[in-house]
């Protein structure tokens, strides 16, 4: 999905939450109550099923199959968010953007129109591609899409922000719908993507969602991030692939080595030929 024609690629795992219960502390609907709650990489749950993390690890070979197992000690986890990397995970990574292009302050965003959020409800999507990083059409990274609307910031006096960013109650605004419908739209293959300008510099905060009205309403639900984003200068390109528990780099080999090295980043090194399909971990035995 971010193309080829780069000298290196990194592949960032979103997280999972993970929970432990009481079994003793029952609530009044006899359902034990959450104790510990945390965000987990997928090394910790590896190191609990016995699996082996790698490059071309896949979630469900890594569980036995499971799209949230229950592990020992009463722990459950919930598979990671598909389609988006947190909010203060893409403002890590954009340290990294930032300094690896001539223009952070020009960006190209791009965000998936389907997202029910923006829309009410669920609404009819088109099933994207199962390979994220191979798009033949966009090969020597020849593009040009226009800069779009910016994303946008608007005051939020009294909201709480989480630690990832979202606060507490709905806060898509109205602007993001009416969006979501007149556009304007990336021209993007399987995909409906509204077009957005932006900086590397607001993507920075991990507070800009709740500026911007990108926070959906449900309980527990992380912010919206782009799926799609790229300097003005073509330099690199960032992509989370809307069904995908990860997000794609490419780059430069510096760029690349400077997010594998950040501790904030749970990310490995991954080719342009590389498949991130459910049957991809041959390790793991998928």
């Amino acid at each position: 999905m971010v193309g080829t024609g780069f000298e290196a690629y990194a592949r960032i795992l979103h997280p999972a939450t993970a929970r432990r219960v009481d079994p003793s502390d029952i609530d009044e609907w006899g359902i034990p109550r959450t104790v510990e709650e945390g965000r987990w990489r997928w090394e910790e749950v590896a190191g609990r099923t016995g699996a082996t993390m790698h490059p071309l690890v896949q979630w469900l070979a890594m569980t036995g199959g499971e799209q949230d197992p229950e592990l020992p000690g009463d722990w459950s986890v919930q598979s990671p968010e598909q389609g988006l990397l947190a909010p203060d995970l893409l403002a890590a990574t954009c340290e990294h953007l930032a300094a690896a292009t001539a223009t952070p302050q020009d960006l190209v965003a791009g965000l998936w129109a389907g997202h029910g959020h923006l829309h009410g409800g669920g609404v009819p999507y088109r099933s994207g591609p199962r390979w994220l990083l191979d798009l033949p059409w966009w090969q020597g990274r020849r593009w040009s899409l226009g800069r779009g609307w910016p994303i946008g910031r608007r005051r939020q006096s009294g909201r709480q922000r989480s630690p990832g960013g979202s606060p507490d109650g709905p806060a898509i605004s109205r602007a993001l719908r009416a969006r979501a419908r007149r556009g304007p739209f990336l021209d993007w293959p399987e995909r409906a993507m509204l077009r957005f300008s932006t900086s590397a510099r607001e993507l920075g905060d991990p507070g800009w969602p709740s500026e911007a009205g990108w926070v959906r309403e449900i309980d527990g639900s992380p912010a919206m991030t782009p799926q799609l984003l790229w300097p003005a200068g073509h330099e690199w390109a960032l992509a989370s692939e809307i069904d995908g528990d990860s997000t794609i780099v490419a780059g430069s080999a510096e760029l690349v080595a400077a997010i594998l090295a950040d501790p904030r980043l749970e990310a490995f090194p991954v080719g342009p030929e590389d498949a991130l399909t459910e049957d991809s971990d041959l390790v793991n035995g998928s």
